[in-house]
């Protein structure tokens, strides 16, 4: 592979871990909004536990591109 792909490859990467910090963010304030809204609602599981699952996917995947692109801070200390 030649280094600009290289690069191209690395930058997307780069770009998608971004993207899934922001839906990370997103999805953890919807789920204060939530619990503020339906305080004491039984509705308030049922609707919070799919995004629970997708804030889990999220944060799995965010660790998988941080230990590939060497972005675990505490590796660079």
């Amino acid at each position: 592979m030649s280094e600009i792909n290289s690069l191209k490859l690395e930058n997307q990467k780069l770009r998608n871990y971004i993207l899934l910090i922001f839906s990370e963010i997103e999805f953890s304030k919807r789920i204060a909004e939530i619990k503020q809204n339906f305080q004491d609602s039984p509705d308030s599981q049922r609707i919070i536990v799919p995004i629970l699952d997708r804030l889990s996917k999220i944060k799995s995947e965010k660790l998988d591109l941080e230990k590939e692109l060497n972005l675990n801070q505490n590796d660079n200390l």
